[in-house]
């Protein structure tokens, strides 16, 4: 009977947290301190979400897995070069903080180096978030700080992995046969179809295969990542991954109710976590500096380290595993758990109102760019071009293709996801890499022979950003956006856009397009 008035506690306190803009992972913490409080304990279903949330987790950064992004240098090598400096920094902070604080709990210096290990991540559900809110999923610096997490995220997996205290079977050698099955396995995928069996199919493959590796003596963990893997560069995995998100969110509450449910820490502990949250600004300004070393932007890198400025809840996870094995007191994981929500917090601000943030310190953060830059991101040219396309999705593909069938014109699109930029290609389209939403890339195009602007992005605040941008740099032509709602055609037609509503009048397309092919009686 007790599950269900902590569930609600959980709701309550992240509905609360949701209202005020902040995270409701922070909210779902909090409700377990809440309800420890009142005298309750964890309970058996808090203790199974905790761990299927952990599941499905480590199965969505497998289906993640893209090895020829993460194996670029600007990702691969700087992950490890980051978490090599940051780790003993970390120890350093913590083993001073222990020194000048005796009365916290006692900790070894295993204990040190496994909590500043934990510190060292980033939280891939906080960035995951922030990026698909703003609509920034497939740019650049978003693709550049997912690829960073991924990295750090198998770190944490294989450091786990290691913590087994069986040793693996013979029959482990057997996972090998898997691998010649994965075309198999992606076509029992596409029979799936869009609904329900696709979803259960993933849920059959996170723990099936989870149950697989702990029978064979090997970390359980480490099979639910490996079997997304297994399945990551499929016709399905980005469906698949976008229909699990939820219930893996959802399944985590009970990963940090468990946590909370543990108590509150001590007065000592909070002031630990105090420190942390201001340490933690050493993360990005050493992402910062590492990026800028790799010849990429100074914009790419400072949004890309803004969104890693934070704790994660994989740091969480491998902390749970030291107190499991008794390499830390459990007072440590709650103190870990006040600096993740703590981070969550300070970075939430800050990440909302990046692009404002660098286009106002934008000569200071330039000043340490390199002069030669990576390729791809060299400046963007478009000739005499007389008609720009941003955004070549479904809706942007579409205009594209009526415009090349009716009018003889010269047309560019302007597309930020490398994947669709590469097929697009292929496909015959005159498409560049580039992110419309970058001030730089406006500032250094010749817009003087384009006579229409057609703007496709993927939600309304690109949309009204990329026309403020443009609006900036004394563009005279037409510029024409898509929308979705009365309330943005409204905001758009007020800044001089001509626009399209989407859903209102598809009907009114629909109708135009079957009358070109069909005479009526």
């Amino acid at each position: 009977m007790l599950d269900p008035i902590i569930l609600l506690a959980a709701l309550g306190f992240g509905l609360l947290f949701k209202s005020i803009g902040q995270p409701s992972l922070i909210g779902f913490l909090i409700a377990g301190f809440f309800v420890h409080a009142l005298g309750f304990e964890q309970q058996g279903l808090i203790e199974h979400l905790a761990n299927a949330g952990e599941i499905l987790l480590l199965f969505t950064i497998g289906l993640k897995l893209r090895f020829k992004t993460i194996s670029a240098p600007y990702v691969f090598g700087i992950s490890l070069v980051h978490i090599a400096i940051i780790v003993p920094i970390f120890f350093l902070i913590l083993n001073s903080v222990t020194q000048l604080i005796p009365s916290l709990p006692p900790i070894t210096h295993k204990g040190l180096w496994i909590l500043s290990f934990g510190l060292a991540f980033s939280s891939t559900i906080f960035a995951v978030k922030i990026f698909d809110e703003k609509g920034e999923a497939n740019s650049l610096f978003a693709v550049i700080a997912i690829g960073i997490l991924v990295v750090q995220d198998l770190g944490a997996v294989i450091y786990m992995g290691t913590q087994s205290d069986k040793a693996p079977t013979a029959y482990s050698l057997l996972l090998f046969l898997f691998i010649p099955l994965r075309p198999l396995l992606n076509r029992i995928l596409s029979y799936c179809g869009h609904g329900e069996l696709l979803i259960l199919a993933g849920f059959a493959l996170a723990f099936g295969a989870t149950a697989l590796f702990e029978q064979v003596g090997l970390k359980d963990d480490l099979g639910a990542l490996l079997a997304g893997a297994l399945i990551a560069n499929s016709s399905k995995s980005k469906e698949l991954y976008t229909s699990l998100m939820d219930f893996k969110d959802l399944l985590l509450v009970g990963f940090f109710l468990s946590i909370g449910l543990h108590g509150l820490p001590s007065l000592p502990l909070a002031g630990v976590a105090l420190i942390l949250v201001a340490a933690l600004v050493i993360k990005p300004v050493l992402f910062f500096f590492l990026f800028v070393a790799m010849k990429l932007r100074a914009r790419t890198a400072f949004l890309s380290s803004l969104a890693l400025s934070n704790y994660s809840e994989f740091g969480l996870i491998v902390i749970s595993l030291a107190v499991s094995q008794a390499h830390l007191d459990p007072d440590w994981l709650v103190m870990m758990a006040i600096a993740l929500s703590l981070s969550y917090l300070f970075a939430s601000p800050f990440n909302k109102s990046a692009h404002f943030i660098f286009a106002r310190h934008q000569r200071f953060f330039q000043q340490f760019e390199r002069s030669n830059r990576l390729a791809i991101e060299q400046p963007v040219y478009i000739g005499q071009t007389k008609v720009l396309i941003l955004g070549l999705g479904r809706v942007g593909t579409g205009v594209y293709d009526h415009l090349q069938r009716t009018c003889n014109t010269s047309i560019v699109a302007i597309e930020e996801n490398s994947e669709k930029v590469r097929s697009r290609k292929l496909a015959g389209y005159n498409v560049i890499l580039a992110d419309g939403n970058d001030s730089q890339f406006w500032q250094h195009l010749d817009l003087s022979y384009v006579e229409l602007i057609m703007v496709n992005l993927s939600n309304h605040q690109e949309n009204r950003s990329v026309v403020k941008l443009v609006k900036k740099t004394s563009y005279e032509g037409t510029i024409a956006v898509m929308v979705r709602f009365p309330d943005q055609r409204k905001e758009l037609e007020a800044l001089g856009c001509i626009t399209f509503n989407l859903y209102d009048e598809a009907g009114h397309g629909f109708a135009e397009h079957v009358l070109e092919n069909v005479s009526l009686k």
